[in-house]
């Protein structure tokens, strides 16, 4: 870590709680397919990923995890990733991560991924995964086992709570921000608007993208009483970045307070906005997971320090949103880590913030905060 000091050392010591990620691939990837895998969309035809913010950080920060030298060329790193493989090179990043326990969204796999289990028995050290089920996936698994739409509501509800009763599942997540964006009718939609917005769904086919069974989704969501886990902001290119700004469920979580928790993912551009939900909503949470690894560690501490600029410091929450490539895990942890750190440094040196303090926050933001939420024990 840059730095050194006792915040710096509790930081780099301290085992994470990830409490948003997805598997890695089990295989090793082409070169276009790891390249892509680097951005939120598709490799970019006539230069490389790696000429990204993201893509030097893995090669300054992880090329050394493979026995390479930090900054080693594009080339030169993929050829050492195939030589030492999938497996080994999974090890080595997440090994590196310092997480011991991993909330995993199991409800995105366009490849083959590590189910939750591989993925703790790759970082080792007696880490542990749970799950987090996907609720559009749910529903749309509703409409293709074939339901009449008068019946959709119950049948959907009811294989919502099958999903959450399998074990090791500790919440739900919504990517309505992907299928409708938030500028939604806060109310709960009726029994017959929703049977009505079924009949068109089903007649349709396709992915949930209805407002209103979008809307029923986060409803449901509420009934089943677990945390709920609602992507934000940045994305790929799926999103309209503009209609993602958490802002725009301010009625919804004016109709939903003392209900369940909410943890916004991500978030940025919009960290200031989710900040200012923290603030003002008992039951909202927020992370800037996705963003760290792709600013990398020389600007992570500069997002976190806008995502805390009002955020109480029992509301941030430590995610990597890692998905497919290791290498997310390894640089997630370690912009957190290192940006956190010297965020909270500065505030102690500035007299503006006790030791104490700055490392009971430090923990909180890492581990405890997550594990009040979840209801993790310390043997999580």
């Amino acid at each position: 870590m840059g730095g050194t000091g006792p915040v710096e050392e509790a930081l780099a010591a301290l085992p994470l709680v990830d409490h948003h990620c997805h598997g890695v691939v089990t295989s090793d990837p082409t070169v276009r397919r790891f390249e892509s895998l680097l951005t939120e969309g598709e490799a970019w035809p006539g230069f490389s990923a790696f000429d990204s913010p993201v893509g030097v950080a893995v090669r300054r920060h992880c090329a050394p995890l493979l026995d390479l030298p930090r900054h080693a060329p594009p080339e030169e790193y993929l050829a050492r990733r195939a030589e030492l493989g999938a497996a080994e090179v999974n090890r080595r990043m997440l090994s590196a991560a310092g997480t011991e326990v991993f909330c995993v969204d199991t409800g995105y796999a366009p490849d083959r991924l590590t189910t939750p289990a591989e993925l703790a028995r790759a970082a080792g050290g007696g880490a542990v995964a749970h799950e987090v089920v996907r609720l559009e996936g749910v529903a749309e698994a509703v409409a293709a086992a074939g339901v009449e739409p008068d019946e959709y509501a119950g049948t959907f509800l009811a294989a919502a709570r099958e999903a959450v009763a399998a074990p090791g599942v500790v919440a739900v997540k919504s990517v309505a921000a992907y299928r409708t964006g938030f500028d939604l009718d806060p109310a709960r939609p009726s029994p017959a608007e929703v049977a009505a917005a079924a009949r068109r769904w089903l007649a349709r086919g396709g992915r949930l993208t209805d407002p209103v069974l979008v809307r029923h989704v986060l409803w449901t969501a509420v009934d089943l009483g677990l945390p709920l886990q609602l992507h934000t902001g940045f994305g790929d290119n799926d999103i309209r970045l503009h209609r993602a700004d958490p802002a725009r469920l301010t009625d919804w979580l004016h109709l939903t307070a003392g209900t369940i928790p909410v943890l916004l993912l991500h978030c940025w551009p919009y960290q200031r906005q989710a900040a200012y939900l923290a603030a003002v909503f008992e039951q909202v949470y927020l992370d800037v997971g996705l963003t760290l690894h792709h600013v990398g560690p020389g600007r992570a501490g500069a997002v976190l320090a806008e995502a805390m600029e009002i955020t109480p410091f029992r509301k941030l929450l430590y995610s990597s949103d890692a998905y497919g490539v290791a290498e997310f895990f390894r640089l997630g942890a370690l912009a957190f880590r290192q940006g956190l750190a010297a965020l909270l440094r500065e505030r102690v040196d500035a007299d503006e913030l006790s030791l104490p303090d700055a490392l009971r926050i430090a923990r909180w933001a890492g581990r405890d905060n997550a594990c009040r939420v979840y209801r993790f024990s310390d043997t999580t």
